[in-house]
């Protein structure tokens, strides 16, 4: 074997140091959430791929919202944490829309075999819900304190799981219903921050008028996530940084709202693009406002 130089040895140890830079620049790169809802159809065709591709996109974390009768996506929970750990992507939050008070043990389970940290609840819960097509409005049967009993109930069950209870919102919760209490707002007051606090979707908080740092300061703490989507001229969801919404003045405020962690989603995608094209511009959006 041919003796190499001293100036050989020196440029494959630069080359090696290079390549480690290189490694350590792209680990760095991998920075935010992305809420799977984004890419349901994909999941529902390629979970594998898809996944892979979104690791590919940038993103470090993930929000499932694909849960059926004890499966992720049609895997098992620990199937499902184990591709997630191939693809280099960490389980954060899963929103369980089918959890009831009866069924919420052995979904907590599930989650907490997936790797879960956070039990979302994205509509209220157990029938409670309600959606108008026609009018493509949103809404919720019952009264809030009811609403406010199971979640509660839920939260304490969560806590015995190990996981964290979150309620989602709409744009409804924000505005006042029949009997002028505007439900975030009753929630925020008698849900236990113990055992109930919440996950902020900054486009529908938006749509709803409403001012998301107002609530940061009014209830510092309770927003552990947030679902980062833009809102476009037209007041559709738009990838981030492609709409009206400001991002680096609610970012701002970060620490004062308790966020931990944060999830790009788009519920639906606009004029031909399609959402595996939307998650690599709002991610380019994330650098833009200072999200890491």
């Amino acid at each position: 074997m041919k003796k190499l130089s001293k100036q050989s040895i020196l440029m494959l140890l630069a080359s090696a140091l290079f390549g480690m830079g290189t490694f350590t620049t792209n680990a760095q790169n991998k920075f935010g959430g992305l809420a799977l809802y984004t890419v349901r159809d994909d999941m529902g065709t390629n979970a594998k791929a898809t996944l892979q591709a979104v690791s590919d996109a940038g993103y470090k974390n993930i929000e499932a919202a694909g849960y059926e009768d004890g499966k992720y996506y049609g895997m098992t929970p620990s199937d499902f944490k184990k591709m997630l750990k191939e693809m280099k992507l960490k389980p954060i939050s899963t929103h369980q829309s089918s959890a009831t008070l009866e069924n919420a043990e052995q979904q907590m389970a599930d989650a907490k075999a997936a790797g879960f940290k956070y039990f979302v609840i994205p509509v209220p819960p157990m029938g409670m819900f309600e959606f108008n097509r026609e009018k493509m409005s949103m809404g919720m049967k019952g009264s809030v304190q009811e609403l406010a009993d199971v979640l509660n109930t839920l939260g304490e069950k969560a806590k015995k799981a190990g996981l964290k209870l979150l309620y989602h919102n709409h744009d409804f919760e924000f505005k006042k219903n029949e009997d002028g209490i505007v439900p975030i707002d009753y929630l925020l007051e008698n849900l236990d921050p113990k055992l109930v606090n919440f996950q902020m979707d900054l486009y529908w908080v938006t749509k709803a008028g409403a001012n998301p740092i107002a609530y940061f300061n009014k209830y510092p703490g309770r927003f552990k996530i947030w679902h980062v989507k833009d809102m476009d001229a037209q007041g559709r969801f738009a990838p981030v940084g492609q709409g009206s919404i400001n991002f680096a003045n609610i970012l701002d405020n970060k620490e004062l709202s308790g966020m931990k962690y944060y999830m790009v989603e788009q519920d639906m995608t606009f004029d031909g693009m399609k959402p595996m094209e939307a998650i690599k511009i709002s991610h380019e959006g994330l650098k833009k406002f200072g999200f890491n």
